[in-house]
């Protein structure tokens, strides 16, 4: 094998954020083993990359050990949203846990470097804001969302611990809230909720009064991240955020997707959910300096990209929206050139 290429595990390859990122590393000259057991991941996100020979697919569940040669792993396999890990929070929980030390145990087995998607869930509803990273958060242990946000926080620990006491090498990102094309139409996010509810003509749901604020990071700026992570000196463990810093209310991403499909849906309001934050936002500063990175796509051009993949997932050809549909991958593409210039 050429030295320059690597064989990189992705698990939850097949999932939004990981089918993304196998695209990329497909696309740099790597071999791409990709490690899913369909639980919200979908063959849809992977089909176009079955044919490639630089590309495998193994249907498999992290909670169990797994033998492979690999020289990189990035470990994203968990449910992502509160429907998704609210259907099996136990599940959920072991995923992060177990599915962290058996990752774990693989990348000490084969002398591999690991990454952690991690979340801004650790900071839970926080005290202080924009969320940096040395801020520990502040968690409901015993809330309906603890599944995920505790499981993820034990991940990061055992990471260090594995770090600390056996050397591996150890990378984790802190994922703030991320949108775009292969989004799940139906996994309760607030992007995919709005954006479904505005091209079917029904009410938009806000949730509380619509003044909690989230930051949202297009999908191809979050990969550059990870993959700029991954490639960092090995002294270099994190955590780092990675998310955009561009704080938006809920109400003002509402009143976007709004224009931007011409959709005529009112919007409603409901109840605040149990321990949902009411402000989110990363300080990005550790990943400036020690990535060289920042999120170049804004909000509106990355909401007309996924409105424009719903849009095709739903058949709408005679829709009306009136933005251009940009080609998929455009924004990855000016990335590389941008990187390689």
């Amino acid at each position: 094998m050429n030295r320059g290429v690597k064989r990189i595990l992705v698990t939850g390859g097949a999932g939004f954020l990981g089918s993304h990122l196998c695209d990329r590393l497909i696309a740099r000259g790597h071999e791409v083993l990709c490690v899913d057991n369909f639980f919200t991941g979908s063959k849809n996100n992977i089909s176009h990359l079955l044919g490639n020979p630089r590309f495998e697919f193994l249907r498999h569940d992290v909670t169990f050990p797994l033998f492979v040669e690999i020289d990189e792993i990035y470990n994203l396999a968990c449910p992502a949203s509160p429907i998704q890990y609210r259907v099996n929070p136990v599940q959920t929980t072991k995923t992060s846990v177990h599915g962290a030390i058996n990752m774990l145990g693989l990348a000490r087995r084969v002398g591999a470097k690991i990454l952690q998607a991690s979340t801004s869930e650790v900071y839970g509803d926080p005290e202080i804001h924009p969320q940096r990273e040395d801020y520990w958060g502040r968690v409901n242990t015993t809330g309906p969302r603890a599944c995920y946000d505790e499981g993820k926080r034990c991940a990061e620990t055992l990471f260090f611990d594995y770090h600390r006491e056996r050397s591996v090498k150890i990378k984790i990102a802190r994922i703030f809230n991320t949108y775009g094309p292969r989004m799940d139409p139906g996994d309760g996010r607030v992007v995919s909720n709005f954006i479904m509810q505005a091209l079917t003509g029904q009410p938009i749901t806000i949730y509380g009064d619509g003044e909690q604020t989230r930051s949202f990071c297009y999908v191809d700026d979050l990969i550059e991240g990870l993959i700029r992570l991954m490639a960092s000196p090995d002294d270099f463990t994190g955590p780092v955020n990675i998310g955009n810093p561009g704080e938006f209310t809920i109400l003002e991403l509402a009143e976007t997707i709004l224009e931007l499909t011409r959709s005529k849906s009112q919007l409603v309001r409901k109840p605040l959910p149990t321990d949902d934050p009411r402000q989110r936002r990363p300080d990005i500063e550790l990943a400036r300096t020690e990535l060289g990175w920042q999120p170049t796509v804004m909000l509106r051009e990355g909401l007309r990209h996924t409105i424009a993949y719903f849009d095709d997932f739903l058949g709408s050809q005679n829709s009306g929206l009136i933005f251009e549909r940009f080609p998929e991958q455009s924004f990855a593409t000016r990335q590389n050139l941008v990187q390689q210039g």
